[in-house]
């Protein structure tokens, strides 16, 4: 896989700029077939960046109802990455 086809977007919260600023950790959306490894290799290799480590986790998509009608939202994997001391991912340089 190629590295932009593993980093499908960069999830920014309020809970995630939390996490960004105090403990160096930044939160992605990723492709579902992509293990820890090849995540942190993406992450290193596209942002230039020294990665600690990789927490993965599956997100159930949810039911939504539209009327009377059952609809449902895709599943889709969430990856947490530390990043080592004094390294840092710029989202909005100049906002």
């Amino acid at each position: 896989m190629i590295a932009y086809d593993i980093i499908r977007r960069p999830l920014i919260t309020e809970k995630t700029s939390v996490q960004k600023e105090t403990m160096s950790k930044v939160t992605f959306e990723v492709s579902p077939k992509a293990n820890r490894v090849e995540i942190k290799k993406a992450i290193e290799a596209v942002f230039n960046v020294r990665v600690d480590s990789v927490r993965t986790m599956n997100v159930k998509g949810k039911i939504k109802r539209r009327g009377r009608i059952y609809g449902r939202r895709k599943n889709w994997k969430k990856a947490i990455a530390t990043l080592l001391p004094g390294e840092r991912i710029e989202f909005f340089e100049g906002a």
